[in-house]
C-alpha cells in the first residue's frame, strides 16, 4: 500500500438525509482516506439553510475550514458569523451546528484521532429561533 491516499470529497456520496439532500450534503472523507488518524468531510448548507441537528463529541477535536459563502455556526449558546477563509475550532464537547448565509456556505471539517465506532452525539431541536 503506499504512504498516500487521493479522493475528490465531491465523488463520495453525500450522507444528508434525503429530506434536505437539494439544500444539504455532507461527504464523510474518513473511511476513504485510510488514515488512522485523520477525518475530513465536506459539507454544504444552501441559502438560509440551517442544520437539521447539532453535534458534539466526548474526544475528537474539530476543525472547520470556510471554503466558499458565509453564514453562521451555533457553537454551544453562542451565534457567531463566519466567512470564506475563516477556520473555527471546535473543543470535545461543544454543540456545533451550521447555517448557510445569503450564497450558502462550504465547509471542509477536519478531525483528530476517534474511539472505534466514533464518538458524536446528535442534539436535536438545539438550535431554535
Amino acid at each position: 500500500m503506499p504512504g498516500f491516499t487521493i479522493k475528490n470529497l465531491k465523488e463520495i456520496e453525500s450522507s444528508a438525509p434525503e429530506n434536505v439532500a437539494d439544500r444539504m450534503e455532507a461527504r464523510f472523507g474518513r473511511k476513504h482516506l485510510d488514515s488512522e488518524h485523520l477525518g475530513v468531510s465536506y459539507f454544504r448548507y444552501g441559502p438560509s439553510f440551517r442544520s437539521p441537528v447539532g453535534h458534539r463529541h466526548r474526544e475528537q477535536e474539530e476543525a472547520y475550514v470556510v471554503v466558499g459563502g458565509s453564514g453562521r455556526a451555533r457553537l454551544d449558546d453562542e451565534v457567531v458569523d463566519i466567512k470564506r477563509w475563516d477556520v473555527v475550532r471546535v473543543a470535545p464537547g461543544v454543540v456545533r451546528g451550521f447555517e448557510g448565509g445569503p450564497d450558502g456556505l462550504e465547509l471542509i471539517a477536519i478531525g483528530s484521532d476517534r474511539p472505534e465506532g466514533g464518538d458524536g452525539e446528535m442534539v436535536r431541536d438545539w438550535w431554535q429561533d
